[in-house]
């Protein structure tokens, strides 16, 4: 096969992907926490004969937009929301996972899970607390939980230790990889929740480009089988 349409199958391949990542971003505009994804290009070129070269362009992962979403008021006890860098801990049969998305009620345990049942954790990775009986629950901007004067917990902020192993696993969760570190500076907010952080314009801007480049990249491929076709009828003659 000629090395033309090795290059655009390989380039085709990641546009396809980029393309799923844009249409993910899209469907999750109205879903708190979502993070927007991204997919990664690399290079590889290779020296030929003479003073050719061949340049290959690969998708070989996806980055996750960090970029604080806007914060929307509920009043919610348990609607928390992170102003600054960092995640929150939940444990999940997968193990530790990180999160934005600050909903969560508390469970027949007193414990505060997220609407998937999973318990968010403190700065100790042990289950936040805050009992039924314990009177009106109050957050501090450091993730002070306190029942009128007295503290019950301080919810834990993270950060990946590696900001480029943080894996997508699933809705609002992601796996660090590399594990995490306690974050610094962040400040928390109770009766709040943030927003996903996609820009509608931007990324139906970002499809239409990929969509175009496709096509681009569909009719070379197009055009080059029916010269192979037609180069082969000539000798068969």
């Amino acid at each position: 096969m000629d090395n033309a349409i090795y290059a655009t199958l390989a380039r085709q391949s990641g546009l396809m992907q980029e393309m799923q990542a844009v249409a993910n971003n899209i469907s999750n505009l109205s879903t708190s926490g979502f993070r927007r994804e991204g997919v990664i290009f690399s290079e590889h070129v290779k020296a030929l004969e003479g003073d050719e070269s061949l340049s290959m362009a690969y998708a070989h992962g996806r980055n996750v937009s960090l970029v604080q979403g806007p914060l929307t008021q509920t009043g919610g006890s348990f609607d928390f929301a992170i102003e600054g860098e960092g995640f929150f801990l939940i444990e999940t049969p997968q193990g530790n996972q990180l999160t934005r998305a600050g909903s969560f009620s508390a469970n027949p345990e007193g414990e505060l899970v997220t609407p998937d049942g999973h318990r968010l954790l403190d700065i100790g990775g042990a289950p936040v607390f805050a009992p039924f009986d314990a009177g009106p629950i109050t957050l501090a901007p450091d993730g002070t939980l306190s029942a009128g004067a007295t503290p019950l917990a301080q919810v834990g902020i993270y950060l990946p230790a590696d900001p480029t192993g943080l894996i997508h696993t699933g809705g609002t969760r992601f796996t660090a990889e590399a594990g995490v570190t306690p974050a610094e500076g962040a400040t928390l907010l109770q009766g709040f929740i943030e927003d996903s952080n996609v820009d509608p314009v931007a990324e139906i801007a970002r499809m239409i480009e990929v969509q175009r480049a496709y096509e681009m990249g569909q009719t070379f491929l197009d055009r080059e089988d029916e010269r192979i076709r037609s180069v082969i009828s000539t000798l068969s003659r």
